[in-house]
């Protein structure tokens, strides 16, 4: 996670999910229509909350889509954390010429979901692996 920074504003929403859920957040996105956070490994039932009470809470505050993932030192543990509730049958991560390359196998069924709705899902899980793994090639395969 090399020279990331945060603004005042992305400092406020951190500080507004930490106080609201009680997890840490490791890293924070900020797009059009959602807000992701990234908490460290352990602290997802924190941010979820009681039948998902404190993800609610957070997204009527800030009156956005939320998505939240849970980190892991873990390469495969991470890549895996991203996809969730997506079951993933296989993880390939290697080093090329170019840097770091994954590749993400999940079944076809599951294929839409995790791309998500106009692709936003799976461009956000790309923008983590890329901060916090440094890969920069990242494909994903139907089995």
């Amino acid at each position: 996670m090399k020279g990331i920074r945060f603004d005042a504003d992305d400092i406020k929403h951190i500080a507004l999910f930490e106080s609201m859920t009680g997890a840490k957040v490791k890293d924070f996105l900020k797009e059009e229509e959602n807000i992701t956070f990234l908490v460290k490994s352990g602290d997802m039932g924190l941010a979820i909350g009681k039948k998902g009470a404190n993800i609610d809470k957070v997204r009527k505050a800030l009156s956005k889509n939320i998505m939240v993932f849970e980190f892991d030192d873990d390469d495969e543990k991470f890549l895996r954390n991203l996809f969730y509730p997506v079951e993933v049958h296989g993880i390939s991560i290697a080093k090329t010429s170019d840097g770091m390359a994954a590749t993400v196998e999940v079944s076809r069924e599951d294929r839409s979901k995790a791309i998500g709705q106009g692709g936003r899902r799976i461009k956000t899980i790309k923008k983590l692996a890329r901060r916090h793994l440094e890969i920069e090639d990242f494909n994903m395969r139907s089995v």
